[in-house]
């Protein structure tokens, strides 16, 4: 079906460095999906921060990649970008052409999410927040809300990246997110020919 479909919309997976974003993409491809992980070494100790992902034996140095279809017109093809700071220079191109995109938070680590963010603002690309549960200290949606500054209109949702159903939630409120925002800027400012819809149907 995906081979067939008329639009090929990009969204990317954001957030700072160890949050889930492979996991993510892996968890929801409907393709075995392309990843560039590699082994973590001592060298790379001096230059990321590991203090709080002691647990963590791997890291994408450049993006993943998976692929999901939505319905017979329409396929989500899914950016995983790499969180470490020295691998921010390629964010500025995985987000062109995006239609929207993920933050994926560590609550434990909220600060390191501020740059997506940022980023994101000054793109002026959609998207939402996802928490994801490292069991860590339970904080209210409105404290994260007030910790990251997030607009009222941007969804915020809880989320176990390991887990495809709650990756397809995730995916199916950003497509509804962009859905609600298209519906209400006009349909000018839609760059494919035909609307998003029904998300839930091959998900």
């Amino acid at each position: 079906m995906g081979a067939s479909a008329d639009n090929g919309l990009k969204i990317v997976v954001v957030g700072g460095f160890g949050v889930g974003k492979t996991t993510l993409v892996r968890s929801v491809s409907e393709i075995r999906p392309l990843n560039t992980e590699e082994t973590m070494t001592r060298a790379g100790e001096a230059i990321d921060d590991i203090s709080e992902v002691r647990g963590k034996s791997a890291t994408t140095v450049a993006f993943d990649f998976g692929r999901i279809t939505l319905d017979a017109h329409n396929v989500l093809y899914l950016f995983g970008a790499p969180g470490q700071e020295r691998f921010w220079f390629l964010w500025d191109r995985l987000f062109s052409g995006t239609l929207g995109a993920v933050v994926l938070v560590d609550t434990r680590r909220i600060d390191d999410s501020w740059y997506a963010i940022d980023r994101l603002e000054h793109h002026g690309t959609p998207f939402i927040v996802a928490c994801n549960d490292f069991g860590g200290p339970v904080h209210t949606p409105a404290q994260i809300r007030e910790a990251l500054d997030l607009d009222p209109h941007v969804p915020l949702l809880d989320c176990d990246a390991r887990s495809r159903e709650s990756s397809k939630r995730v995916l199916i409120t950003l497509v509804e997110h962009l859905q609600s925002l298209y519906a209400t800027q006009g349909a000018a400012h839609i760059d494919h020919e035909r609307p998003i819809q029904s998300p839930e149907l091959a998900l």
